[in-house]
């Protein structure tokens, strides 16, 4: 047997051939290659620079354009992040800046980069309702078919052109489709009906009805034919102020309270865990006022961790209560998974804020959240976003919204009434990353304004 001796590296048991300790100077080579990489990350910390590309730039134009160029990797720059987010530069634009990130975009899809063109294209439509109108015969030319919101500003030529090329485009058919639904005009609206009313033969290499398609932009085609908007208007942007209640007392904060998930007495029936409030808004706020609702607060509520396998539907008591819905149905899988396992990865965030742990002593603990919970403050922003400003949940945008069309993480997904079988509205939606530090995907609200019930679903990627 070949003589083996000891690492010298202090620590290490490992034995190693004479060999490889010529080789390496005593060191089995996991320690050699532990040295090495330390050694390497000496080097970078060492020479490792910040390098600004913003510094002495204040134009919102240029920063973008820096926000959007790529950049090539290099261990040894660490570049120095805007102060501001892409989202609040966009925001910030004049009308003239607007049309002058509208060329630079069309520049860009011109010089072959599609897709940094696309995403400063799909910024202006969603952030500030930029019409396309003169540029959209350009991106059908070069085949620019997605995303679909882009295209919603099409002239009536344009339009007509779509509804020929459904015909006889099979390959693009359920792009042309959405766009032609984000368009939505009274000839499209039409058009949908007639499509309904006689299927065309290409409808059967459709997994939907051509009509379903129309959900993708955010409406319905009626039974008799009309267009039905499935998200309410306006707009308003929700989010969390830094720092406690006390921390914030006295500062002019830009926004007005607003109750967010706040966790209540009842229990979810199917696993136990507390049942949070979502969203509580006064129906007089300017976020509901087209929303029929009977009652003073609009208290959407649900079970955290079963919407996540299942629509989770609330009715309303005479008081305007929330209460399970006996329409409710338990999905098959809720069966196969670890209940308490579950409310910690969705709920059990560092800070312990909305903690849900056992379900024994539920009183003492449900009183302990309530305490927990009032230190984190929420605001509904004073100014109206908007409507397609969350739409597209891929732009890291604000995501949580009252109002506004769904950011779908996945295909639109309008649950149904169980009452009624209406189509439900959508009322707002909260990110995942609000609810939970690190947290993933969209809850997604909804109410049906005749049956006074709301619903709650989720989507992640």
């Amino acid at each position: 047997m070949t003589e083996r001796i000891p690492c010298v590296r202090e620590g290490c048991d490992n034995m190693i051939l004479p060999a490889t300790a010529a080789k390496t100077g005593g060191y089995c080579m996991p320690c050699k290659q532990e040295m090495e990489r330390e050694a390497h990350q000496r080097y970078i910390e060492a020479n490792r620079r910040d390098v600004d590309l913003y510094e002495g730039i204040t134009d919102a134009v240029q920063i973008l354009k820096i926000m959007h160029e790529p950049r090539t990797y290099n261990e040894l720059i660490r570049y120095v992040p805007y102060k501001y987010s892409m989202e609040q530069v966009y925001l910030s634009l004049s009308e003239e800046q607007q049309h002058e990130m509208k060329r630079y975009a069309m520049a860009l899809i011109r010089s072959d980069d599609e897709d940094g063109g696309k995403d400063i294209l799909l910024y202006l439509v969603c952030y500030h309702d930029l019409p396309l109108t003169a540029e959209i015969p350009e991106l059908l030319e070069r085949e620019i078919v997605y995303p679909a919101v882009l295209f919603k500003s099409a002239s009536g030529e344009t339009r007509d052109h779509l509804i020929q090329q459904v015909n006889n485009d099979g390959e693009n058919r359920n792009h042309f489709l959405i766009m032609l639904a984000y368009i939505g005009d009274e000839v499209v609206v039409q058009q949908f009906l007639q499509w309904r009313q006689a299927p065309p033969l290409w409808a059967s290499e459709l997994y939907v009805a051509p009509e379903c398609y129309t959900l993708q932009a955010g409406w319905e085609l009626t039974e008799d034919g009309q267009r039905r908007e499935l998200f309410i208007t306006p707009s308003y942007s929700l989010y969390e102020a830094e720092g406690s209640v006390g921390e914030n007392e006295g500062k002019n904060l830009d926004g007005v309270p607003i109750s967010l998930l706040v966790p209540n007495s009842n229990f979810c029936p199917w696993c136990g865990s507390s049942l949070i409030s979502l969203m509580n808004l006064h129906v007089k706020h300017p976020a509901l006022q087209s929303v029929d609702w009977k009652f003073p607060q609009l208290d959407v509520q649900t079970c955290l961790v079963c919407s996540s396998y299942s629509v989770v539907y609330m009715e309303m008591d005479a008081e305007g209560n929330a209460i399970w819905s006996k329409h409710n149905v338990k999905p098959d899988e809720l069966g196969d998974i670890d209940v308490e396992e579950m409310s910690v990865d969705i709920l059990g965030i560092g800070s312990s804020v909305l903690e849900v742990g056992s379900f024994a002593g539920a009183g003492e603990r449900l009183a302990g959240i309530q305490q927990q919970v009032q230190h984190r403050l929420f605001h509904i922003a004073t100014e109206s976003r908007r409507p397609f400003h969350g739409s597209e949940w891929a732009m890291e945008p604000s995501l949580s919204q009252v109002g506004g069309h769904p950011g779908w993480v996945q295909d639109a997904d309008y649950p149904a009434c169980p009452a009624c079988s209406a189509t439900m509205k959508a009322i707002g939606q909260l990110d995942g990353e609000m609810i939970q530090e690190n947290g993933e995907g969209v809850y997604y609200m909804f109410a049906c304004e005749p049956c006074q019930m709301t619903a709650v679903s989720y989507q992640q990627s």
